[in-house]
């Protein structure tokens, strides 16, 4: 919005041309979203503790858990806003690269913020239906994939994804590319909501990501940095670098509070918000493989549920104390800040790793 407002300013005062430039654009919604989540986040947490919108703790679980309860929730809430205002302001939001990944965050959050409510505040133990959830999720990634596919930024990259590692190789897809991205929404969201387990891991994961996907659109969004890079050129990507630099501004913001041990948790409002935006941001900007990489963490949470939910049903045992895997460590006697730190290092790994394929091709 100030980009339209501002930019055309630029023949009365050379400081107008600034906004020309994406680095300060993205800069400014850095600080702009650290400094938004930092100020809602006293007021907010409360007026969640006036509404006493408090965690429930499952009995089951790790019993040094069990002083969480009542931590106000939905904290979620401060993640979006510190990352829709500085992103509305600083973007040119009439792309449609910008206004695909709000959507994206506003769905998801809405579906979690309505998850969290019917848990939280209607007592539900299971908040909302699981199919109802998934089916919400799905929807969003049809809607996506429809978008990307028959309104393509640059045609011959319509139904196709970067293949990590080789070098102008493409894997396409077809008309089958919809429904690759909605699985592709879908599963990132949820391995986000189970990675969100303990203080600070799964926002500290999300700023990791959010940063490496700021260079990726960054360097997409440039017919230079592309061409050298050998990586698809797609106009206007660029624009994407403002929302995931607001994305690592807004995730530092919200830590300050959700550290161990933490004053607010986000819920699934932040957590399949967050999951889901990273998702379409990598859908955009043809780079879906490198989820894999960029948020393995997602992957081996998600992939400790299903394998410890199959053991135990072909055989009564277990694979690991729990499920999902960053409660194993904590059942094994690592300290929760402990297990934070280091998947955090393994995510800082996996994100130089991602950067690393970019080069060898």
């Amino acid at each position: 919005m100030l980009y339209y407002l501002l930019y055309p300013l630029r023949e009365h005062h050379i400081f107008f041309n600034l906004f020309r430039y994406i680095s300060f654009r993205a800069a400014a919604a850095a600080v702009l979203a650290l400094l938004i989540s930092l100020a809602i986040g006293p007021g907010v947490i409360r007026k969640l503790k006036a509404m006493q919108i408090g965690e429930e703790i499952r009995s089951d679980g790790p019993q040094s858990h069990l002083n969480k309860r009542g931590t106000p929730s939905m904290g979620g809430i401060i993640i979006i806003i510190s990352v829709l205002l500085p992103t509305l302001l600083l973007a040119k939001i009439a792309e449609t690269t910008v206004w695909l990944v709000l959507v994206s965050t506003l769905w998801l959050a809405l579906i979690g913020l309505l998850d969290d409510y019917l848990k939280i505040v209607k007592k539900l133990p299971k908040g909302l239906i699981g199919r109802y959830k998934l089916l919400g999720q799905i929807v969003l990634g049809l809607f996506v994939g429809v978008v990307v596919y028959f309104f393509p930024v640059v045609e011959a990259a319509r139904s196709s994804t970067t293949l990590p590692f080789f070098k102008n190789y493409e894997l396409e897809f077809g008309i089958f590319y919809i429904a690759v991205v909605a699985f592709v929404i879908t599963a990132t969201s949820n391995g986000s909501n189970l990675t969100d387990g303990l203080d600070g891991l799964l926002i500290g994961l999300t700023a990791i990501a959010a940063l490496v996907f700021a260079g990726i659109a960054y360097v997409s969004g440039r017919v230079d940095f592309s061409d050298y890079l050998n990586i698809i050129y797609l106009p206007d990507a660029g624009e994407l670098t403002i929302y995931c630099a607001a994305l690592v501004g807004a995730s530092l913001g919200f830590l300050w509070y959700n550290a161990y041990p933490a004053q607010i948790f986000m819920g699934d409002t932040g957590a399949l918000a967050l999951g889901g935006a990273i998702a379409t941001v990598a859908v955009v900007l043809k780079k879906e493989l490198l989820l894999i990489l960029v948020c393995g963490i997602f992957v081996v949470e998600s992939l400790s549920v299903i394998l410890q939910v199959f053991f135990f049903k072909r055989t009564g045992k277990r694979i690991f104390l729990m499920a999902p895997i960053h409660h194993h460590y904590e059942l094994k006697g690592w300290a929760e800040p402990k297990v934070v730190i280091r998947f955090w290092i393994a995510g800082i790994l996996l994100a130089l790793l991602t950067l690393a394929t970019f080069k060898v091709r």
